[in-house]
């Protein structure tokens, strides 16, 4: 199976760098409408089969045009919403909220306070993942914290430095990935193909 995972395009909570995670979310402003337009050309190659995205308001509006384009299924599903902060919610100071991730790797049972432990986020990342598998080729519209912390815990990314190779996702940044549930292996990263 292949995923196309899109981080969302640009919101006003982008700019400002803020730690929106919670629902419902910003919406995309003026570019990041702009950038969800251009995807189905980014992706035009591509044989996606369904479209599933985040139910947070501008992960929706990033995989409609390309739904639409491609004439498939959107599904929304809270599976792959963000991590969510907690009382770090719309911080502009990150540094706590990335640390917690980061940890996860060493111990998945650590929380963000009043928000989501790594057990719960990858188990419901999981679940959503695991309604595609029918399908030969998925798109997924997630966001930057939640995809950077599902691939580094599912694919192979996780046997490779946490930082340098694999930096964080840019707003329509695509991470393409193939394989099966057991076996995940990123092919590209923000359109660089991942050399093995």
């Amino acid at each position: 199976m292949r995923i196309i995972f899109i981080r969302h395009g640009q919101t006003d909570s982008n700019v400002g760098h803020l730690l929106d995670t919670g629902y419902p979310g910003a919406p995309l402003n003026e570019l990041g409408l702009a950038q969800a337009a251009a995807l189905p050309q980014k992706l035009v190659d591509e044989p996606i089969e369904i479209v599933l995205t985040s139910d947070i308001t501008r992960a929706r509006q990033t995989g409609e045009p390309l739904a639409e384009a491609k004439g498939v299924p959107l599904v929304t599903h809270p599976g792959v919403r963000e991590i969510f902060a907690g009382d770090w919610e719309m911080a502009t100071e990150w540094e706590p909220y990335t640390s917690m991730i980061v940890s996860w790797a060493v111990d998945p049972t650590q929380s963000m306070p009043n928000g989501d432990s790594g057990i719960s986020f990858i188990t419901r990342f999981d679940e959503a993942i695991s309604e595609l598998l029918d399908y030969d080729c998925a798109a997924v519209v997630s966001h930057g914290g939640a995809l950077w912390a599902w691939l580094s815990a599912r694919t192979d990314l996780r046997t490779e430095p946490k930082r340098g190779l694999h930096p964080g996702l840019k707003n329509t940044d695509v991470v393409i990935v193939e394989g099966v549930p057991t076996s995940w292996k990123i092919l590209s990263w923000a359109g660089q193909e991942v050399s093995r």
